[in-house]
């Protein structure tokens, strides 16, 4: 086993490191099964063949290592026989040499450097490779002195001072143990913590020491190649207490002094036997309007509770936020406490007010437009949290002349052209500050500012930059700024700038994606002149949504699309371009590209008479965004033909060659209409498609190719002299066709004399003429309808097929003696007169006989 083993690892040198140590660990134990098998059972024991001896088995690392191998006379391996005995360390072939004196069964070996933290050491017997002995060496250095130790109090439950520090950079590679020693001074209580392998910090109970004892600590690293101890540390368990966060129980305004607070602490409930001592306090302060405490923060030596704490040369009339910390001697600062807020003394506004004043005139009033904006200066403050402004066109303050109140920055009003100056004055509870004496110019037409570019500095800022012409009288520029998504004049910022500067850097609460309006004025000493305007954003993406492409116009081999302007909050950023893919089936795919100003495209090269289909890409300088796709065909353009034509031969043979080419081949049915007029044959019609499709006396609409309605505006019954037979009547009652059709039972046209129809008895009872628009001629020959086989009755109330007498009502109101619609039962004229007859039952009559009366 243990030569197959051996075999196995010098054939495989990729095994991993950890691997073959292990198996090194484990081939002393196996030699040692070996030997004990081979080698000679005494009484009590089995002896091994060979033993190494070596100084230490934990040696410093890299420092020299000298073992020696002896093999037993009687070792079975060795009996009658030369012995040459070899010296591996791990895997590697070390030399070794015979000991002087001593048979060629003892070996020594030197290794000059041990390098290895662990390793396992073999002699062999050289003829028969076979291990007679092995020993584990391990390497390592001595510990280091633990650095930076340090304690801390505990006040929570349970109370401990824990102690925490570091074992050094350099890894010893042996197993070390640390042990924590204290010493209370004055006492003869010393303490002594060992603590596990690896854990450098413990927790002093409570009992082992005192709040107010010096203590002196230190800590002790040891393993096999020595120990070292830290540099002991004294203090005094109080002083290494952090405690908790003090609490601020209020704050309040000292009389008579403005810019100044008073406020009152304490010290937790479970830390109030603390308050007899002096502590250490800071105290910090920010104004209700800021994200900036106080650099660096109030410090006072010797606080306590008891005593209330005063802090001014704070802003007066200003809301402060306040918060305190403590600490007793050296200990750490204990966390800050919660905020409290207080309000200093008021006192009137100081300081000058910086503004900006633009001027349009209305010709209208014969006034000027005034708008006024202003903002705080460095020197101002207005000593109040309640402050307002005061805008009027006297010095004097006797509420005669103002023209503006308010607490926003801005104010917008008319005054006349006379007027050439304007106050401003901040006013608050207890005074008003001194008058801003504002001059009002009227606009001027010089135009100095030849470009402004603005462009994104980081994350928060944007520089803006532009050049201009330097006239003489020039004292400044104004650059003005404001998002452009609203019209809210109190989101307007500006600053005055020297005439030597070209570039500003704008800090703010800048959105991403949103427009902002920049504009830059030259400011001469009698007036402002006309401003140059850029649209920036501090980051740009892709449009919110694509317009939808509109077709304007298609012709010959172009077409005009369009589409409608982005709304100003769903661009995203400055549009670069619009593009308009478009393509045919089996056609290649093209790009249009149009200028974002105009938003139209010509397509040019079009084929007629083809399907496209088409989408847009809007692009800005932070992204693109594709529409959906439309659909669209291209018409033929049969003029292009006739423009052939007109230059080969003459004008008249080809006017005859158009018109027979239009009303003959052309596909376009409206254009053949109006020369061609479609007639409907009788023969194949019937009065159901006649009344929708045909077009006989009717003009064609040239918008339209549905043909005008036909009216049915006139019926006049003709007398019936001849009586029908019973039999043929009662063989055209029993017809079996179907007949739901009224125009196809019409027959018998007397048109057409030798056309016999299904019924050839028939005979007219009716005649209908068709209005139509007036400059339409009418037909010379009334139109003759058959009586209909339908067994649809004409009239709702009637219950057979056999026509009955009816009387035809005058134009005068008397009923005429006639019968119609085949006999009566007796056949004989009524000659009296008949009741009243009730039109409403036969509204069909009512209206025929109306339309007789209007024709008479």
């Amino acid at each position: 086993m243990l030569c197959e083993l051996r075999k196995r690892f010098f054939m495989n040198f990729e095994c991993p490191y950890g691997l073959i140590m292990m198996i090194f660990t484990w081939i002393p134990v196996m030699a040692m099964l070996v030997t004990s098998v081979n080698g000679v059972r005494s009484d009590n024991d089995t002896e091994l063949c060979a033993k190494i001896h070596i100084w230490s088995s934990v040696v410093p690392l890299g420092s020299p290592v000298s073992a020696t191998c002896v093999i037993r006379k009687d070792c079975p391996l060795v009996i009658g026989q030369a012995v040459q005995i070899e010296w591996r360390l791990g895997s590697h072939l070390v030399p070794g040499s015979p000991v002087a004196n001593e048979s060629d069964r003892v070996s020594r070996v030197v290794i000059s450097s041990f390098n290895h933290t662990k390793a396992v050491l073999t002699c062999w017997i050289k003829a028969t490779s076979q291990i007679v002995a092995g020993m584990e060496i391990r390497a390592g250095y001595p510990p280091e002195a633990p650095q930076n130790l340090s304690c801390q109090t505990n006040f929570t439950s349970p109370n401990t001072l824990r102690c925490r520090w570091d074992p050094g950079l350099q890894d010893t590679h042996v197993l070390t143990t640390y042990t924590l020693h204290t010493n209370i001074r004055g006492t003869d209580l010393s303490y002594i913590y060992k603590l596990p392998p690896g854990v450098h910090h413990y927790a002093i109970p409570r009992t082992d020491f005192r709040l107010f004892l010096d203590m002196t600590i230190n800590v002790t690293a040891k393993n096999d190649f020595g120990e070292a101890t830290s540099e002991s540390i004294i203090l005094e368990p109080v002083s290494a207490a952090k405690f908790d966060p003090p609490e601020i129980e209020k704050i309040e305004m000292v009389d008579r002094m403005s810019g100044c607070l008073r406020l009152w602490w304490k010290l937790p409930s479970h830390q109030d036997w603390l308050r007899y001592f002096d502590v250490s306090l800071e105290v910090r302060f920010r104004t209700a309007a800021s994200n900036q405490w106080n650099d660096p923060p109030i410090y006072l030596n010797r606080a306590r509770p008891v005593r209330a704490v005063e802090q001014c040369r704070l802003l007066h009339g200003t809301e402060y936020l306040a918060q305190v910390r403590v600490r007793y001697l050296q200990s750490p600062w204990s966390e800050w406490s919660s905020s409290k807020s207080g309000v200093t003394l008021e006192t009137a506004p100081t300081g000058r007010l910086n503004t900006w004043i633009k001027v349009s005139r209305d010709y209208i009033s014969k006034q000027n437009n005034i708008e006024l904006f202003w903002k705080p200066s460095k020197q101002f403050s207005s000593n109040s949290r309640n402050v307002w402004y005061v805008v009027s066109v006297r010095k004097q303050n006797n509420g005669r002349g103002k023209v503006c109140s308010t607490s926003m920055n801005y104010c917008t009003f008319q005054l006349s052209a006379r007027e050439k100056q304007v106050y401003l004055r901040a006013v608050n509870g207890a005074g008003k500050s001194s008058l801003n004496a504002i001059r009002i110019y009227q606009p001027k037409a010089q135009s100095v500012i030849l470009d402004v570019a603005a462009v994104p500095r980081d994350n928060r800022s944007l520089l803006i930059q532009w050049s201009a012409v330097v006239p003489s009288g020039l004292s400044g520029y104004v650059v003005e700024w404001k998002p452009s998504l609203t019209a809210n004049l109190s989101h307007v910022q500006f600053e005055n700038l020297d005439k030597n500067q070209s570039s500003l850097v704008l800090t703010g609460s800048f959105e991403p994606y949103k427009p902002y309006r920049i504009s830059v004025y030259p400011r001469f000493k009698d007036g402002i002149g006309p401003p140059q305007t850029v649209n920036a954003y501090l980051r740009q993406k892709a449009p919110s949504m694509v317009p939808k492409i509109q077709i304007k116009k298609i012709w010959r081999s172009q077409a005009e699309l369009t589409w409608d302007e982005i709304p100003l909050e769903k661009r995203n950023g400055i549009i670069k371009d619009y593009k308009v893919i478009y393509w045919y089936d089996k056609g290649p795919v093209k790009v249009a590209i149009a200028d974002p100003e105009e938003r139209k495209v010509i397509l040019e090269n079009v084929n007629t008479e083809c399907w496209y289909e088409a989408f847009m890409i809007v692009s800005t300088f932070g992204g693109s965004l594709n529409g959906s796709t439309i659909s669209f065909k291209t018409e033929s353009f049969d003029i292009v033909i006739v423009a052939t034509i007109l230059a080969a031969f003459g004008f008249g043979v080809t006017l005859v060659i158009i018109i027979t080419y239009i009303t003959c081949f052309s596909k376009k049915k409206r254009l053949k209409g109006h020369i061609w007029p479609a007639v409907p044959d009788p023969a194949n019609s019937s009065i159901k498609v006649w009344t929708s499709e045909s077009t006989q006396f009717i003009h064609h609409s040239w918008d339209k190719e549905e043909p005008n309605p036909i009216y049915l505006s006139h019926l006049s019954f003709l007398d019936l002299t001849t009586k029908l037979s019973q039999e043929k009547d009662e063989n055209w009652l029993n017809n079996t066709e179907n007949t739901s059709d009224l125009g196809e039972s019409i027959c018998g046209s007397p048109f057409i004399p030798e056309y016999s129809g299904s019924n050839s008895d028939s005979v007219p009872y009716a005649t209908v003429l068709f209005s139509s628009p007036s400059n339409s001629p009418l037909p010379d020959e009334p139109h003759v309808y058959l009586r209909s086989e339908s067994t649809q009755p004409l009239v709702e109330t009637e219950e057979s097929f056999s026509p009955k007498c009816y009387q035809n009502v005058a134009s005068n109101g008397t009923p005429r003696e006639q019968c119609f619609f085949g006999p009566c039962d007796d056949c004989v004229l009524e000659t009296e007169e008949d009741p009243t007859i009730v039109w409403d039952d036969f509204p069909f009559l009512r209206a025929l006989a109306m339309t007789d009366t209007e024709n008479d």
